[in-house]
């Protein structure tokens, strides 16, 4: 009997051995194939695991042409915030005095390798421009505010990315955009006990909100007079209420992220809205905000001051409607 076991379990352990044998020749028969596990090094292949990128990942290019002897313009619908060049064949920068413009041109003669050049904008969008030399360029002052789209099923700005800048922080700049639009739009007056009224202007803080970190100041200006009011500056200081004579060293200005539809002129019998976006901020007891709008070339300046029981009551956003 021992032996009848002993034989079975030889056995056993032959066939076991059969089976390792078998499966490690089948793993070393295994070929891999060059576009999920590719092992070599050239030009096309990866090494290790790689997925390839496909179209639906791919931002369109546009395709911009460029010479040595004029200089093209591109417009962009927002301020340009990064600039990169694929070649030294290339120079750019921002025209003077704007921050939504950028000039580019050849910085040689008749340059053959096509290049590329990548732009950021404040609105958190992502342009992508295919660069090459051309005697006569077609276009030379090019808008931007045309977007590519993916088409009818998604019909979404192929450059409406979610790029995030500091000042921001965790906040999408299309979603403040959008946020800021939304409340404009809106129009509702939440406030009602907060403005200023001299010389046929009224300036009023009609609705204070806050979002994901951020403060969302929506003003109003009102000329019930003939004359048009012509916007110099609007400053926001944080005042001591004890101070009658402020000074520079104990005011502590707060400066807007963001304006939305930010009002420069007032004709006669009109009003204008702008929203202005604030990194969140709270104001001490013993302390106010004042909001102070000059006029150009003029006298009829306003300021309303803002308590820390109006900032830490903003009202929530919690749903946003724009189309």
């Amino acid at each position: 009997m021992k032996k009848i076991l002993l034989m079975l379990a030889l056995a056993g352990g032959v066939a076991s051995a059969h089976a390792q044998s078998a499966d490690t020749t089948a793993v070393n028969d295994l070929t891999l194939k060059a576009d999920i596990y590719p092992q070599q090094e050239d030009g096309d292949l990866y090494h290790g695991l790689s997925r390839k990128l496909t179209f639906d990942r791919m931002i369109p290019p546009y395709g911009l042409e460029v010479t040595y002897d004029k200089t093209t313009h591109i417009i962009f619908p927002s301020a340009v915030r990064y600039v990169d060049l694929g070649s030294p064949n290339l120079i750019a920068g921002k025209a003077d005095g704007s921050e939504n413009v950028i000039r580019v041109k050849a910085t040689r003669k008749n340059f053959r390798e096509e290049t590329n050049m990548s732009v950021i904008t404040e609105s958190g969008s992502f342009y992508t421009f295919n660069v090459k030399y051309a005697d006569e360029p077609l276009l030379l002052n090019i808008e931007m505010a045309d977007f590519i789209h993916d088409g009818s099923e998604v019909n979404r700005p192929n450059n409406a990315l979610d790029i995030y800048l500091k000042e921001l922080g965790s906040e999408s700049p299309k979603l403040v955009h959008l946020i800021a639009k939304a409340i404009h739009k809106d129009n509702r007056r939440h406030i009602k006990h907060i403005g200023s009224k001299a010389f046929g202007i009224q300036y009023l803080l009609r609705g204070l909100y806050t979002h994901n970190g951020l403060l969302y100041f929506h003003t109003q200006v009102k000329n019930t007079s003939n004359v048009p009011y012509e916007v110099d500056f609007v400053t926001f200081k944080i005042v001591d209420k004890k101070v009658l004579k402020r000074t520079a060293i104990q005011e502590q200005v707060i400066f807007p992220l963001r304006a939305y539809n930010y009002a420069t002129a007032v004709a006669g019998k009109k009003d204008e809205r702008t929203v202005f976006v604030f990194d969140k901020f709270t104001i001490p007891a013993d302390k106010m905000l004042v909001v102070e709008m000059h006029e150009k070339s003029g006298g009829r300046h306003q300021s309303f001051t803002v308590e820390s029981e109006d900032i830490v009551r903003a009202r929530v956003i919690n749903e946003l409607k724009v189309k």
